[in-house]
């Protein structure tokens, strides 16, 4: 199986301009988070996808591959979507790897491609166990319900399930909740599907993609993951790893 990493990096941000430009402890966010894709040894090539002539220079800088990409994508998914369609080899899988998470661990990657031994599995993703209420109040920490064949049933920003007969704050204790870890995995032609796919009922209640695709049917794996990279959305992120 031949996999292919891809790491989404637009200059404009709304809250953190030039992001992946940020000096971390001597290196670019953006050159932290390739290294460490290139470190897990199941993706076969890992390519940045950009917006920008100052990412790309970048990025060539340090002998990174990088192709530049249209800068009118609403999202990560639809950037990666037209990179695939610019490599000249065929990959069987490809993974979505967050541009701003400059430590992010190669075994959670691994994880992920692990996924797509199971041949019913059109997406995969990450999930891991909630420990405290706060978390499982707070709206933007997304939550999911998985079957007994680790497939997502669905994914929300409230507490699911509800627990009948129990104050909120002895949920946690009653019922074992997860959290989403936003990091995916396509097949290649699932890839190319999921970006012409019409916004969803659920989609727009939620604010949530990946509801989108289980309302087209597609079925998202979840794999348990002990860890969680810390992403860096806002200046103030970068005081939790410098």
């Amino acid at each position: 199986m031949k996999i292919l990493g891809i790491i989404p990096a637009r200059f404009g941000s709304t809250r953190f301009p030039g992001k992946p430009l940020i000096d971390i402890n001597g290196k670019s966010m953006i050159q932290r988070v390739y290294e460490q894709a290139k470190n897990c040894a199941k993706l076969n090539n890992v390519v940045v996808a950009t917006d920008d002539q100052r990412i790309f220079d970048h990025v060539k800088s340090f002998n990174g591959n990088v192709e530049m990409t249209s800068d009118k994508h609403e999202s990560g998914t639809d950037r990666c979507a037209e990179l695939v369609e610019k490599v000249s080899e065929t990959y069987d899988v490809v993974i979505n790897i967050q541009g701003d998470e400059p430590y992010i661990d190669p075994i959670q990657i691994t994880q992920l491609c692990d996924c797509f031994k199971d041949e019913k599995t059109d997406i995969a993703t990450l999930i891991k166990k909630i420990e405290s209420t706060e978390d499982l109040f707070n709206e933007n920490k997304v939550k999911v319900v998985k079957s007994s064949a680790d497939f997502a049933i669905y994914f929300s920003r409230n507490p699911i399930p509800f627990v009948k007969g129990e104050a909120k704050e002895k949920w946690i204790e009653k019922q074992t909740y997860y959290k989403h870890i936003g990091i995916y995995g396509y097949r290649f032609e699932v890839l190319q599907k999921v970006t012409k796919m019409p916004l969803s009922i659920l989609e727009k209640a939620e604010g949530l993609e990946q509801l989108r695709w289980l309302e087209n049917g597609l079925r998202i794996k979840v794999g348990e993951t002990l860890l969680e990279a810390i992403a860096i959305d806002s200046p103030e992120d970068l005081k939790k790893i410098i």
